[in-house]
């Protein structure tokens, strides 16, 4: 009876643990025949961060929304009265 709790106890270890092994084997795998010999590296120039090299292509990408500056109001704090604390 205390072999069978012990099974029942390790089997959904045991299934855990080979679904995230060959999760990893996957994600490997992936990486690794991407076809992006360039994966590319961060460049702070300016005081802003860009992505220098990489396979991205900058015309696949969506461009930014653009907004209407007109309407475009700053944020205003909230009022929050607080209760006075009492002594």
């Amino acid at each position: 009876m205390a072999v069978g709790r012990r099974v029942a106890g390790v089997l959904p270890v045991a299934a855990a643990t080979a679904a995230a092994m060959a999760l990893a084997g996957v994600a490997v795998f992936t990486v690794n025949h991407a076809g992006c010999a360039d994966g590319g590296r961060y460049v702070q120039r300016d005081g802003t961060v860009e992505l220098v090299g990489s396979c991205l292509d900058p015309g696949r990408l969506p461009s930014a929304p653009v907004q209407d500056k007109q309407n475009v109001h700053p944020a205003k704090p909230a009022s929050v009265q607080l209760d006075p604390v009492s002594p």
